[in-house]
């Protein structure tokens, strides 16, 4: 679909030394876009399936994951990074369903919250300014740890989760095999995108008025000058179009960009 053009507002940094993580950390004040995301519908999900790990990381404390182990040994692995709303009953249900879709792959959701889970925006809100880079990279990497140096590792998230995706790929360095953010902020450093090693699908929505299509032209742009391949696809949506708890819910968006994830993937975690 056609990129077309829209201005994007310079925010002071904060937070998160990243670029785009750094961006997106500062829309927490900004109180249009909190308002925009409605909350969440109640979810009670339950597997038999995923288990909650925690696992020793490089600052001395402990990081939370939730596995769903694939039935036979091996090296594929998906990263999924949750939205602003943290490690919750959809972002697990999500994981699942990827689990089944996709064969024989091990999904891990990363928390980044440290099992804080909002259910206000505001809580949300707080939550996403809150995280720190260096707490972020030592879940990340503690996790990227746990799968092995023979791991190959493709990564998704949504929102905040989408531009950590991005970064998640960054970090696990020639282990990464693919990378999908969903409406996530990119990275907008020329020279960091030159190290990634993956293949990057973006999913955005045309009436996303914070990661806006000319955000992701520049951010296409940038891959390309950095050798990087990238797929860009943008809907007829609005931010957060993907997640069922939100009133501005793509169900027709939703199920075509599921669908060219999943081929993203498998071509990627064979």
């Amino acid at each position: 679909m056609l990129v077309p053009t829209f201005s994007f507002a310079q925010m002071k940094m904060s937070c998160c030394s990243t670029p785009g993580t750094q961006e997106f950390a500062m829309l927490s004040k900004d109180k249009d876009f909190v308002k925009s995301h409605e909350e969440p519908l109640p979810l009670n999900f339950k597997s038999d399936l995923g288990k909650d790990i925690m696992l020793p990381s490089a600052d001395g404390k402990e990081a939370h994951i939730y596995e769903l182990k694939a039935a036979k040994p091996t090296n594929n692995y998906l990263f999924v990074i949750h939205e602003w709303w943290g490690l919750n009953d959809y972002i697990k249900r999500e994981s699942e369903k990827l689990y089944h879709d996709l064969g024989n792959v091990t999904v891990i959701a990363i928390d980044l919250y440290d099992k804080q889970i909002a259910t206000t925006r505001e809580e949300a809100a707080n939550y996403m300014n809150t995280v720190t880079e260096a707490r972020a990279k030592a879940i990340i990497n503690a996790t990227i740890k746990y799968v092995g140096a023979n791991a190959q590792i493709a990564t998704v998230g949504w929102c905040f989760g989408g531009g950590w995706s991005l970064q998640t790929s960054l970090l696990a360095g020639k282990q990464a095999a693919g990378c999908i953010m969903y409406y996530g902020m990119p990275e907008k450093d020329e020279a960091k995108l030159a190290t990634l090693h993956a293949d990057v699908l973006g999913i955005f929505a045309k009436e996303d008025k914070w990661i806006t299509p000319q955000v992701v032209d520049e951010f296409a742009t940038k891959m390309k000058a950095a050798g990087k391949k990238i797929t860009v696809k943008i809907y007829e949506a609005d931010h957060a179009f993907a997640n069922p708890s939100n009133p501005k819910f793509n169900k027709a968006a939703t199920e075509d960009a599921y669908a060219t994830s999943l081929t993203f993937l498998k071509d990627r975690l064979k």
